[in-house]
């Protein structure tokens, strides 16, 4: 996997821009990163759910998931670009992408609407029938 394929993929969900997150490149929602190039530029950092996430890949993926004293206990883990699965990597994101995404956008993502998720504005709205006032 190279960095430029993860941002194809990253980039497949919604609002996802590409930016820059401690002097790396980056993937954020809405201006909060949820992924990141590391220094090394052989590694991504992932944003996880929690602790024992990272816990258990270390654990379980020790091919791919790794961490460093700087990040043991906090919600990230680094990945080997080099053995990291399109797969792997999907999961990896869409997780991380949850992370940070607003909630009315995690929303709009869990009914189906995606990427071109949503309506115009006042598309699909319900309106009141004419004549009658808001009580």
């Amino acid at each position: 996997m190279k960095w430029e394929r993860l941002c194809q993929l990253g980039c497949e969900l919604p609002e996802v821009a590409e930016g820059t997150w401690y002097r790396t490149a980056a993937l954020g929602v809405r201006g909060r990163y949820f992924v990141r190039l590391k220094e090394d530029g052989e590694s991504a950092v992932f944003r996880l759910e929690s602790v024992e996430e990272q816990d258990f890949l270390t654990k379980s993926r020790r091919d791919i998931y790794y961490i460093t004293d700087h990040y043991r206990g906090y919600a990230a883990v680094l990945a080997r670009l080099k053995v990291l699965p399109v797969g792997e990597c999907r999961a990896r994101l869409k997780t991380a992408w949850r992370a940070v995404a607003p909630s009315a956008l995690l929303k709009r993502f869990d009914d189906g609407l995606g990427r071109t998720g949503g309506r115009a504005r006042g598309e699909g709205r319900k309106t009141r029938p004419p004549g009658r006032r808001p009580a």
